[in-house]
């Protein structure tokens, strides 16, 4: 009898093209997080790119519309569909649509989103933007855990780049981009290592 563990499953939510999800993909494939498997990719939007480019590779991927529905209805169908695949981790990659506690509640510390700035500093849309219209001198992004508020939950890591002077805000946004790529792979191996422990709302490597 296999005492192997079973691989870590993952629920990818997404709303767009899905750049973080493929990363997260392509980091499985290169081996990079071993025990741990895609296990349902969903998005809320039917024209996703991301839900496309989840049939390309071959992954289990379904759409579940949200527009024109009660938050609360449409997340039980989403919690459905996940204990369906008996998803472990919910990762959030471009998924445009705030979750209802009940959501929250269902996965607590199980959810994970990655934002585009140094959180708390600019929570909410167009981080990048808001982020080099201040003049910061130094961005980045942070994967963090879901809780009931925006941008809100347990910082897992973050990762830091120097804004130049030759910057705008789109190379901005690309060059953060490149970092999300790479924390949230990072991000994922954490939380699947179990190595940690919460104090509060830190999140603390053993």
């Amino acid at each position: 009898m296999s005492t192997e563990a079973r691989p870590l499953r993952l629920g990818i939510l997404l709303s767009g093209r899905g750049s973080n999800f493929l990363a997260i993909a392509e980091s499985i494939r290169g081996g990079r997080l071993p025990g741990v498997e895609i296990a349902i990719v969903l998005s809320n939007v039917a024209e996703a790119a991301g839900i496309a480019a989840a049939e390309q590779i071959g992954l289990p991927h379904a759409v579940l519309v949200s527009k024109g529905r009660p938050r609360a209805e449409h997340d039980a169908d989403l919690i459905a569909c996940l204990r369906e695949h008996r998803v472990d981790l919910v990762c959030l990659a471009g998924y445009m649509r705030l979750l209802s506690p009940g959501f929250i509640a269902t996965f607590p510390n199980r959810i994970l989103n990655i934002h585009p700035s140094l959180l708390p500093a600019f929570p909410g849309l167009d981080a990048q933007q808001q982020a080099f219209s201040y003049g910061v001198k130094v961005a980045g992004c942070t994967v963090h855990f879901v809780d009931e508020h925006l941008d809100h939950g347990a910082i897992i890591l973050q990762r830091t780049i120097p804004v130049l002077d030759s910057d705008d805000a789109h190379a901005l946004v690309e060059r953060i981009l490149a970092e999300e790529h790479i924390a949230y792979s990072e991000a994922i191996a954490r939380v699947a290592s179990g190595d940690y422990e919460m104090q509060g709302r830190r999140y603390v490597r053993r």
